[in-house]
């Protein structure tokens, strides 16, 4: 399937190097205009990006943008599309109230605003942005614009909370609560919570390649880790870090490591509160009484 957008792209007058590029669901060219235009620091045009093939890697950083507002869109989920060697395509950015500039470029910008009434905020110095600034999902709610990136997947219904995080090439699949983190690469199932606190490993920190994913109606409590997939109707107890290599009882009395419950469903995780020992016990959702319908109709 061939993908064809127009965007509206910032460069780096002096180096040339692409800023970033902003495609409208419209599809039409819509100009953006800011501070550090008018400085001469950065300037725009109208560009035409076509991708042939989704299972090929991008070759431009016009093209990663795109790839990553497909993610935003929720065109695409995650981990269906090719995004090798992103990294390497984009600039590192600092991303300010009077537009983007690169790192080098940050004073003569405060320079130059310096005699308006404009009070410069710098939100982060990135290669990703904000997803609020280009993408605007349908049915959310983001507590902290801040601590989700472009190219995160949030499908309607979802509501991330202020200390929740959602990084780019993942995100949920329907209805949930993120209070906790989402690794790049993790998928949430429908009608799942990520508790306060809440960590799932993802595939970028040491070139880890495993997808971890969470099945539906399933919780992981506050402050608690994951680095197995959960299937459906999975509880992790509020405060264990479950990782590949943990030892668990399982029902039978044997003991395994967790990699080899990874997907299972109907699995409650928690330590013995005598021995310390971390077990699994067969459960279902009903235990922790599912999401609040009435949190996650986001119109």
């Amino acid at each position: 399937m061939t993908i064809k957008r127009t965007g509206h792209r910032y460069s780096d007058v002096e180096s040339g190097k692409t800023i970033d590029t902003w495609f409208p669901r419209s599809n039409r060219p819509i100009a953006r205009q800011c501070l550090a235009q008018k400085a001469g620091l950065i300037k725009s045009d109208f560009v035409e990006v076509e991708i042939a093939s989704l299972d090929d890697a991008p070759a431009s950083a016009e093209e990663a943008y795109l790839r990553l507002h497909l993610l935003s869109e929720c065109a695409v989920k995650p981990n269906e599309i090719n995004l090798e060697g992103v990294f390497g395509l984009l600039a590192n950015v600092v991303w300010t109230t009077a537009g983007p500039v690169l790192p080098a470029k940050i004073e003569v910008l405060r320079e130059y605003i310096a005699d308006t009434e404009h009070h410069l905020n710098v939100t982060s110095v990135d290669k990703f942005p904000r997803m609020t600034d280009y993408v605007i999902p349908e049915g959310v709610r983001i507590g902290n614009a801040d601590r989700v990136r472009l190219g995160a997947h949030l499908a309607p219904g979802t509501t991330v909370m202020h200390e929740g995080f959602v990084n780019f090439n993942a995100g949920t699949l329907g209805e949930s609560m993120v209070e906790g983190r989402i690794s790049a690469g993790v998928v949430v199932g429908e009608n799942s919570d990520i508790g306060g606190g809440a960590s799932i490993m993802g595939t970028l920190s040491g070139g880890g390649k495993e997808q971890i994913s969470i099945g539906k109606r399933s919780l992981l409590g506050a402050n608690a880790g994951l680095g197995i997939s959960l299937g459906d109707e999975c509880i992790v107890e509020s405060g264990l870090y479950l990782t590949a290599g943990t030892k668990v009882k399982i029902p039978d009395g044997s003991i395994v490591s967790a990699r080899e419950l990874s997907g299972h469903s109907g699995l409650l995780y928690r330590r013995h509160s005598q021995t310390g020992a971390v077990e699994a016990i067969v459960t279902d959702s009903s235990l922790w009484g599912g999401l609040n319908s009435s949190l996650h109709s986001n119109d």
